[in-house]
């Protein structure tokens, strides 16, 4: 399991050059931030989380790219450089604010199940970001009520989690939701590297 972490100690933990662990990242890496943005606040007041966001690395050896494959508000799923969040975030030449860190599941997943998870995404791709699950969220935390909704949009953690799920990979909801911290929290994550 990925140790229980503080906002402190994440911001202890050594930095590691993307640079130097690049050529390590494999699909299926998982990638946690822990944004200073204002929504990412909300997400981890509600979730008692030093975590905001969720998404999975993929990688294309052919073509040289590692990306991160995340459900993003009013954005939806997409796929976006890593090297984005470290350089460019949201085109302002400026690094994503808050903390990156990289996970990996504890076992390999071979490469035909991570296919299965990286083509469920990829067939996902532009669907949209379930921005109204963040209030249904809220409402079944703060008032203790209420079921998921099952729809086809996501939040970050619901697209990590049916990808993984289609290889073979399931993640526990907390009550009846799933945030980062619940994949977080998962015994077989284990983080590899703080990149930002």
């Amino acid at each position: 399991m990925a140790e229980p972490i503080t906002k402190k100690q994440l911001k202890e933990l050594p930095v590691i050059r993307y640079e130097k662990i690049r050529d390590h990242l494999r699909t299926g890496h998982i990638f946690f931030s822990s944004g200073s943005y204002m929504f990412s606040g909300i997400i981890q007041r509600l979730t008692r989380s030093v975590w905001s966001h969720v998404a999975i690395i993929y990688k294309d050896d052919e073509l040289g790219r590692v990306m991160v494959m995340e459900a993003e508000p009013y954005v939806g799923i997409r796929l976006m450089p890593l090297s984005k969040y470290l350089y460019d975030y949201k085109g302002k030449r400026r690094p994503y604010k808050g903390q990156i860190v990289l996970a990996k599941l504890n076992f390999e997943l071979g490469k035909d199940k991570l296919n299965k998870a990286i083509s469920f995404g990829l067939d996902e791709l532009t669907r949209p970001y379930d921005n109204k699950e963040i209030l249904r969220i809220m409402m079944r935390i703060l008032f203790k009520m209420g079921k998921k909704e099952k729809n086809r949009n996501y939040i970050c953690s619901e697209l990590v989690r049916d990808a993984f799920a289609k290889a073979g990979v399931v993640f526990t909801l907390n009550d009846s939701y799933i945030s980062p911290q619940e994949i977080w929290k998962d015994p077989r994550i284990e983080l590899k590297y703080r990149i930002l």
